[in-house]
């Protein structure tokens, strides 16, 4: 009788953990614990990873190396002068007038836009 009391007792605090409901605990994995697998592993993998190490010969062939531009020719003085002498000697032109016949009458302007009379009997 005692292995049937000992054996119901245990048959009773079986049934009665599995009513009880399931409490979380720290020890057993989590879904979202779980789910940081892969953050870890990426992570893991980021802190180890080493860049190569760069070297001054890489940048050859990329890069074109910088070389001064020319500096430029300056303008000949005697050729600024004759220039100059050249300016002062030219003739002014005045904007109605014609260089030479400042006596002769101004020439009319012929007006460009001649604009075609409308007839009043055709409509569009």
């Amino acid at each position: 009788m005692l292995s049937r009391t000992s054996s119901a007792r245990q048959a009773v605090a079986a049934v009665a953990r599995l009513a009880r409901p399931q409490m979380r605990t720290f020890i057993a994995p989590t879904v979202s614990r779980r789910a940081d697998f892969v953050q870890e592993l990426y992570l893991k993998e980021l802190k180890a990873y080493k860049p190569t190490p760069i070297k001054e010969s890489d940048s050859v062939g990329q890069v074109a190396t910088f070389s001064l531009p020319k500096t430029p020719k300056s303008p000949e003085e005697a050729d600024l002068a004759s220039s100059l002498k050249e300016y002062e000697n030219m003739a002014v032109e005045v904007e109605g007038q014609e260089g030479a016949d400042a006596s002769a009458p101004a020439a009319v302007v012929e007006d460009w836009l001649v604009e075609e009379e409308e007839e009043e009997g055709a409509h569009h």
